[in-house]
């Protein structure tokens, strides 16, 4: 209605309450597993032989005009033989495990309450003013 459709008083006038709850439901789950392992091998040979022979000799021998006879013999051996042999062995090693679990649940309640009001009024007793431009 406006102010020109009679001289009528028009009013409008609301006042209430408004309730509403927001519920909100966050659940996470979660598993985490590890394993390491690590291991390391040394290992070293070494192995040296030596062999020495030596020999040295002499043989005389003579047979006169007379018959008469002569012999002689030397001899030297000798004979050295060795042996070596070096093992190294190490070993290290490291091993791990992790296992962890996770569960979580939030819960969320949230209650609203607002009150609210609200009024139109028109009053039809003030004459409408217009501006001059």
């Amino acid at each position: 209605m406006s102010e020109y459709d009679g001289g009528m008083d028009y009013g409008h006038v609301e006042a209430g309450q408004e309730h509403e709850s927001l519920d909100q439901l966050h659940q996470v789950n979660a598993s985490e597993s590890d394993y390491n392992n690590q291991f390391n091998v040394y290992e070293q040979d070494h192995a040296a032989a030596e062999s020495t022979s030596f020999d040295q000799g002499r043989h005389v021998e003579f047979t006169g005009a007379d018959g008469s006879h002569y012999e002689e013999s030397n001899f030297t051996s000798y004979d050295h033989s060795a042996a070596e042999s070096d093992h190294i062995f190490a070993a290290e090693g490291s091993e791990s495990s992790h296992q962890a679990e996770f569960s979580q649940l939030d819960a969320l309640r949230a209650q609203l309450n607002s009150a609210f009001s609200e009024a139109t009024v028109i009053d039809t007793d003030t004459p409408p003013s217009i501006a001059a431009g």
